[in-house]
């Protein structure tokens, strides 16, 4: 799976997913992207999936229509993402097209 994380998602959970193709949106030169844009962009560049730790972004934007799924993290902090490596690497797993799943770390 193609997956892009954004600005707060912590870059070493990608150690965790080294089944997918991750990318950063700072790595892309997405960083001043705001939600809306950066939702289309991804969509565009074929991106699958967008892991990111902005709570707001599903009541903010209309994720009905999308392809792209949204994965939703529910802390910012490294150590607790990390404790709970195996519960989002899960969710990942399942995540449907055009979902958005929030994980509580």
């Amino acid at each position: 799976m193609k997956v892009l994380f954004d600005q707060g998602t912590p870059v070493p959970l990608r150690r965790h997913l080294a089944d997918h193709r991750v990318e950063t949106a700072y790595e892309r030169g997405w960083s001043s992207l705001r939600n809306g844009a950066l939702l289309d962009r991804a969509e565009t560049e074929g991106f699958e999936l967008l892991v990111t730790t902005d709570q707001s972004l599903r009541h903010q934007q209309n994720l009905d229509a999308r392809r792209l799924s949204v994965l939703v993290l529910m802390s910012t902090s490294w150590p607790r993402i990390e404790a709970c490596a195996d519960r989002i690497v899960a969710a990942i797993e399942r995540i449907a097209p055009g979902e958005c799943v929030e994980v509580a770390v």
